[in-house]
């Protein structure tokens, strides 16, 4: 049907007219497999903000409810496991950041808006947002200025203590970024960490044996018209072991000099044992065994050196 003349547009071609006909005859038309063989498949979108998922957080068991938030899309939530949405937040911002189902009473759901990931089509928010009704009706509960928020904890006991993570403004320093905690469901907030202007929170992880315990990684970061900086000396990985009142920084087996944005969590089975992303010089992925006390090594086959 075809020689050894025809390019990739004429393969497509071939194709789409090959899925134009009944079973029966396509199936007796014959075709170069070498013309096929050449054809690859490439991404063609979507490419804007809008089609990242910067947020998700589910019930773990029945009645298999998921919310999804979008980097310019919103709040989706599904009651039947994903297999269909509906949008719950069409009346407010919809760059999201963050997501977070309270454990005790999932009825109650928190939402950050912003996203987090900071690349140059990135949108803003407007706060925190909270629902007690399973999205219904949402309320705004604070902290305005933040822009972007990277994630929320919720105390798994006592729902109306949550912790904020916030990534804060992107173009310029603000006050309001770093760790912020309420012990009121949202009616007053208390930043409990703080670095500097320019330094906001990448990450925020809670140990659900001990909700004293927080890991939380600090960001030092700004973009500008013709280039972004990740990394200074306000980054690093600090640990709270009285509820997020003070915190301290960990070191010992991290890269030493400046690093860059911080990923950290607990592992569920064995809640001693934690992960760390760093970017520095050698980005690499950490384990500590002694609740992050000490780190080491244990991959770095997927960053650049």
């Amino acid at each position: 049907m075809c020689g050894n003349g025809c390019d990739g547009r004429s393969a497509v071609t071939i194709l789409l007219f090959l899925a134009a006909l009944p079973a029966g005859l396509a199936a007796q038309v014959k075709v170069d497999p070498e013309i096929l063989a050449g054809l690859e498949a490439r991404a063609i979108g979507p490419a804007t903000m809008s089609g990242r998922i910067a947020a998700l957080d589910a019930i773990p068991g029945p009645p298999a409810t998921i919310y999804v938030g979008a980097a310019g899309g919103g709040v989706w939530k599904s009651s039947d496991g994903g297999v269909t949405f509906q949008s719950v937040f069409d009346d407010h911002v919809q760059s999201i950041g963050a997501i977070a189902i309270d454990p005790s009473n999932p009825q109650t759901v928190w939402v950050g808006t912003g996203e987090s990931w900071v690349r140059n089509s990135v949108s803003v928010g407007d706060g925190v947002y909270k629902t007690t009704d399973g999205g219904d009706r949402w309320t705004r509960v604070g902290l305005t200025d933040t822009e972007r928020i990277a994630r929320i904890v919720v105390h798994p006991r006592h729902g109306d203590t949550v912790f904020v993570c916030a990534a804060g403004h992107l173009w310029d320093g603000n006050d309001e970024r770093g760790i912020f905690k309420t012990t009121d469901g949202g009616k007053t907030w208390k930043r409990v960490l703080f670095v500097n202007r320019d330094t906001g929170c990448s990450d925020l992880a809670l140990d659900p044996q001990d909700p004293r315990l927080l890991y939380a990684g600090m960001w030092q970061f700004r973009r500008r018209p013709d280039f972004f900086t990740s990394g200074g000396p306000g980054s690093g990985l600090f640990k709270s072991t009285d509820g997020g009142e003070t915190w301290r920084p960990l070191t010992r087996g991290l890269p030493e000099g400046e690093k860059g944005r911080i990923a950290v969590a607990v592992a569920p089975s064995r809640t001693s044992v934690l992960y760390a992303i760093v970017e520095a010089r050698r980005t690499a992925l950490f384990r500590s065994d002694d609740l992050g006390e000490s780190w080491t090594e244990v991959n770095a086959s997927n960053t650049a050196q």
